[in-house]
């Protein structure tokens, strides 16, 4: 590897890119997560009684508030495109 390339790499390890999802790949990651609190799935956000009452125990209310949290174990795989 040459140092040019070494350069580079180090510069792409050092910026770090916000995750910027389509509706499409939102709605996905979403739905698939309520799908899985709806099967019994453990909520990955500590959420007190109220919060649950608030979110009326809605699977898709509780999978929006772990997506906005960032915390969702769900990924997204896109093809590398070519410049």
């Amino acid at each position: 590897m040459s140092a040019k390339q070494k350069e580079h790499k180090e510069k792409e390890e050092s910026v770090e890119e916000e995750v910027v999802y389509t509706k499409f790949e939102k709605a996905r990651m979403i739905g698939s997560r309520a799908l899985q609190l709806s099967m019994g799935a453990p909520f990955l956000l500590k959420l007190s009684e109220k919060e649950l009452e608030k979110a009326k125990y809605d699977p898709i209310s509780i999978a929006i508030m772990e997506f906005d949290e960032g915390i969702l174990p769900i990924t997204v795989k896109r093809p590398k495109m070519e410049k």
